[in-house]
């Protein structure tokens, strides 16, 4: 425990230089402004500025791209809140509590506790980092490919349930993803299918183009076509600040998706997406307002902003644990960070903190001043941003639509994915005026192609036997888990108790 502390007050003297704070700001402000812009990931700007930043210092080059990779998490919510607009996949929950209070004059409140719980968490997930890393990385070896495979069934049973006022159409919506998810190349057999002879379809469909046409694109043409000008007053700041009850529910919160968030961003199992579902999952279900829920034709509830947010940032944080311990990356942005770190001859792994321990030492320091940057950064700026709600809805749709569209076709300067984009754009507009959930669609993108190849590995390790996943002790209890989900609402039924409007 002493050396840690020794290293880490080292870290922070290495971290703390003028230098190396520079490129800390420069990536916090950067992440930022990158999550806020939807179609464009701190893994692609990350693997654009690699080239560019062969002859920077290894040490502030790294703390850079990890300022972009945790700052972008939190840019994601300011568009997510005011616009409906998540620039990042891991921001779609916020959007659904956050764009609601937005609405109701309560955009101060959502944008503060999305701030100050990307703080806390990301504060406290460091500390973890810094002290439990090693313990954490060896609970992710035990996950074997029937551990992945029982762990990504539940999230979708857990996202069905909990998403939209019907369990019913949150899991036609997950079906869609699920299908989606095929398009492309087989991930073992490499043969192409479902592609209809279209070469664009071969290497499959960008989750990103999906998830700006659903939500960017789908928002602009629905505000357009079904909502006038908000009322009088409907979009008018009551406060930017946040009440004392808003305190009293955020903090729970706030430790609750921390305490979620880490876990998952130390394990393969589906980036940051996971964690912020299973923690609005159990802010609403916890929640002494459940009328405030979106789900419910509430007017928001801020614990739905505070916990998925506290959870996005300490899955990111959690996420450097096996990427610094054993070289293994559990997100896109973390692979681009591996290939970072090999770019400066340096080897994930084990042996980092022995060979190079004063680069991770000051890169786990950086962590600690980035969060306060964030949050010196984005406070003030909660002002500036709330006054977007003043622009005209027509503007702001059109808006939304031209940044969309700049984001998608910057991805590979293809025409075919700015068609594809408004043809998934219709299809949201469409699942928002009959009421279908549009996050679950997203999710089963995400994790059906792995789920398949967990499956796949899991049964040919298996030879056959479908019971391997009830053999193995930790598959065993979280299909367990599953199953609760999946019967607790019968007997609830059973009892009376109304849980959606399909009952």
């Amino acid at each position: 425990m002493i050396e840690i502390f020794s290293s880490l007050a080292s870290g922070f003297v290495t971290a703390l230089t003028p230098i190396n704070l520079m490129w800390g700001f420069v990536g916090c402000l950067l992440g930022t402004a990158i999550g806020v812009l939807p179609g464009i990931g701190p893994a692609l700007t990350v693997a654009v500025l690699l080239p560019l930043t062969a002859k920077v210092d290894a040490t502030g080059a790294l703390i850079m791209f990890a300022g972009i990779y945790y700052g972008a998490q939190f840019g994601g919510s300011t568009t997510s809140i005011l616009m409906n607009t998540p620039g990042e996949s891991s921001s779609m929950v916020t959007a659904m509590e956050g764009n609601l209070m937005a609405r109701n004059g309560r955009a101060g409140p959502a944008l503060a506790t999305a701030a100050i719980g990307s703080f806390v968490a990301g504060t406290i997930a460091t500390a973890l980092l810094s002290f439990f890393a090693p313990f954490v990385a060896g609970v992710a070896l035990q996950f074997g490919p029937a551990e992945y495979f029982a762990i990504i069934v539940f999230a979708f049973t857990t996202v069905s349930a909990v998403l939209g006022a019907s369990m019913l159409r949150g899991m036609a919506s997950l079906a869609i993803g699920l299908t989606i998810g095929l398009v492309g190349m087989d991930s073992i057999s490499g043969q192409a299918r479902y592609t209809l002879n279209i070469p664009e379809l071969v290497d499959g469909i960008e989750v990103v183009l999906v998830a700006v046409g659903l939500f960017a694109v789908a928002e602009g043409l629905y505000s357009v076509l079904y909502e006038g000008e908000p009322e009088s007053g409907r979009n008018r700041m009551s406060s930017l600040w946040m009440t004392k009850s808003d305190w009293k529910r955020s903090v729970p919160a706030w430790l609750r998706g921390t305490a979620i968030g880490f876990p998952f961003g130390s394990i393969p199992a589906g980036g940051a997406e996971i964690p912020t579902f299973l923690s609005y999952s159990t802010e609403r279900k916890l929640s002494k307002n459940p009328e405030d829920f979106a789900a419910n034709k509430g007017k928001g509830a801020i614990e739905g902003v505070a916990g998925p947010e506290a959870a996005n940032n300490a899955s990111v944080t959690g996420s450097l644990v096996p990427l610094l311990t054993l070289g293994i990356p559990t997100s896109a942005t973390a692979a681009i960070l591996l290939a970072a770190f090999q770019n400066y001859n340096l080897q994930p792994g084990p042996l980092l903190f022995q060979t190079s321990g004063d680069l991770v030492w000051a890169l786990v320091a950086s962590l600690y001043i980035g969060n306060v940057i964030l949050l010196v950064l984005n406070l003030p700026l909660v002002g500036v941003w709330v006054k977007l709600l003043a622009i005209p809805r027509a503007y702001l749709g059109a808006g939304i639509l031209v940044f969309a569209t700049i984001g998608v076709y910057g991805m590979r300067q293809s025409a075919f994915d700015l068609v594809l984009m408004f043809l998934i754009g219709w299809a949201g507009v469409a699942m928002r005026r009959f009421d279908f959930p549009v996050a679950p669609v997203i999710v089963g993108m995400l994790l059906g192609p792995m789920a398949e190849k967990q499956l796949r590995n899991a049964l040919s390790i298996s030879q056959g036997d479908w019971l391997v996943f009830v053999k193995q002790p930790l598959s065993a209890a979280i299909v367990g888990v599953t199953l609760l989900v999946l019967i607790t609402p019968y007997f609830l039924r059973k009892r009376g108790v109304r849980l959606s409007e399909d009952d």
